[in-house]
């Protein structure tokens, strides 16, 4: 998982409990405690796949366009980081005689597979307004 996934769910509930819904990506940053341009970079995915516009010049920045009841976070995972379960790198060798390192990619990359779409299937229950309604609960904590 990657930390594009947490500032890209954090801005889509930030801009949602916002009465204009919408805030400069200076704004967005300080909330999530990253940089700027981070946050431009996330926000640009989602802006791509229409959950948030920009507007230029002063009193601009990013708005929100969808209800947050009905964008999961699958939805986000797969804008964002689809495929950051799979590792990079993975041991073995097809080619090679041992019968540990010739399958050794193929089990792995179907455990991978496997445990993303679990993880999707997480996802799928939680909602953007689910998130900041827990969000809201923790205030009685």
């Amino acid at each position: 998982m990657n930390s594009e996934f947490t500032i890209a769910v954090h801005s889509l509930v930030l801009l949602a409990n916002l009465p204009e819904r919408s805030a400069t990506s200076e704004a967005i940053a300080e909330n999530v405690c990253t940089n700027p341009a981070r946050v431009r970079k996330v926000m640009g995915y989602l802006k791509r796949s229409g959950y948030v516009a920009t507007r230029e010049g002063s009193g601009g920045g990013y708005k929100l366009t969808i209800d947050p009841s009905t964008v999961t976070l699958k939805d986000i995972y797969r804008v964002i980081a689809q495929g950051s379960l799979m590792p990079n790198w993975c041991s073995g060798d097809p080619g090679c005689d041992c019968v540990v390192g010739s399958n050794m990619q193929e089990v792995m990359n179907h455990i991978f597979c496997s445990a993303e779409q679990h993880l999707e299937n997480y996802f799928a229950d939680i909602t953007i307004a689910g998130v900041l309604g827990q969000i809201h609960g923790c205030e009685q904590c």
